[in-house]
């Protein structure tokens, strides 16, 4: 598989609320990260709607990236992503033409169909009734219909006419890949949440699709050394064997994770779970990323990282900035034989 010549990369941030902090401070902290992001170089910055999740702060997408544009300079601002079925296909027109007119070629529209928290909290954002009174593709159908309107429509999006961002497609599997592929639609491929399904998703969007845009978004810590990336990732490990234990809770410290009291069982789960981060050194995650970039043939990497402390996100958003770095002069040097 052909390696391509430039390859960006990018920020996912749920602006995780992490123990002991709260909103607010996890929404500045979003801030900071972004205006650090745009200043290194990063291509894309996405926030994901989610609805009562007690460690996610990023519950109105379209709020958050205007001020995230006005914050930044460079980058691409948008939604990673809107959950489609949650809304009303004209508001989500509106909302997001407002934005590109505001700030025109800077924003992304992601469009997914996960209900993005539990049923009966997302049942009071909009009832159930009306979620489920039309299908995805119906809702996508009447989405672009109002971003792109017939001149003589009876109902148009006043707003977006003229300024409708592009929409992406998210997905974590074959079936989103497909659908994506099949509508030309560019195409988010959540590593994060699906590292085993990358390879046949990528595959099948590229067969249906080879000449639009896709990007693989993927978990990564890193950190000066691999010893300090590891000691980090305790943070998420420990936070992903509670939840399949049943019990949800926000990112706790490294310190915290290093002190519990893990079985046998514990040890195996985690092991067995541990693929989806990506952990290291800049040595050891430049060549866990190009992996990825060999595996999935994107051209983008949208990078998330879930650790405790701020400062150690920044830092490995730096580190990642070199990485990438280190990432397109190999892939400059390189050509098919």
């Amino acid at each position: 598989m052909s390696r391509r010549a430039e390859v960006r990369v990018s920020v996912l941030d749920t602006s995780p609320i992490v123990a002991g902090s709260t909103a607010r401070q996890a929404l500045h902290n979003t801030v900071d990260l972004a205006k650090l992001a745009d200043e290194l170089g990063f291509h894309r910055y996405w926030v994901p709607e989610h609805h009562g999740m007690r460690g996610v702060a990023s519950s109105a997408p379209a709020v958050l990236i205007d001020h995230l544009a006005n914050a930044t300079r460079h980058l691409r601002v948008g939604a990673g992503g809107v959950l489609l079925p949650n809304h009303p296909p004209i508001v989500i027109a509106e909302q997001f033409g407002t934005l590109e007119a505001l700030h025109p070629g800077r924003i992304d529209l992601g469009l997914g169909r996960a209900p993005g928290g539990a049923l009966s909290t997302v049942d009071t954002a909009l009832g159930e009734r009306d979620r489920t009174t039309e299908g995805f593709l119906r809702q996508l159908d009447e989405l672009c219909g109002y971003l792109d309107p017939a001149e003589n429509a009876t109902i148009k999006a006043i707003p977006a006419v003229g300024n409708a961002p592009p929409i992406w497609l998210l997905g974590s599997s074959e079936a989103s890949a497909r659908l994506a592929g099949e509508r030309g639609l560019p195409y988010a491929f959540a590593r994060h949440l699906a590292p085993a399904a990358a390879v046949a998703a990528t595959g099948t969007y590229r067969s249906l699709a080879p000449a639009s845009r896709m990007l693989v978004s993927v978990s990564v810590i890193a950190a000066d050394t691999d010893e300090r990336a590891e000691w980090l990732a305790g943070s998420t490990r420990l936070k992903v064997l509670s939840r399949v234990r049943g019990n949800r809770i926000q990112l706790p410290s490294p310190q915290d994770a290093a002190d519990y009291p893990y079985t046998d069982d514990d040890r195996a789960e985690i092991a067995e779970r541990s693929g989806s981060v990506l952990v290291g050194s800049p040595e050891t995650i430049t060549k866990q990323l190009q992996s990825v970039l060999d595996d999935t043939g994107t051209e983008e990497l949208m990078i998330t990282t879930p650790v405790y402390e701020h400062a150690d996100r920044r830092r490995s958003y730096e580190l990642i900035a070199s990485v990438a770095e280190q990432l397109r002069r190999s892939a400059r040097a390189w050509s098919p034989s």
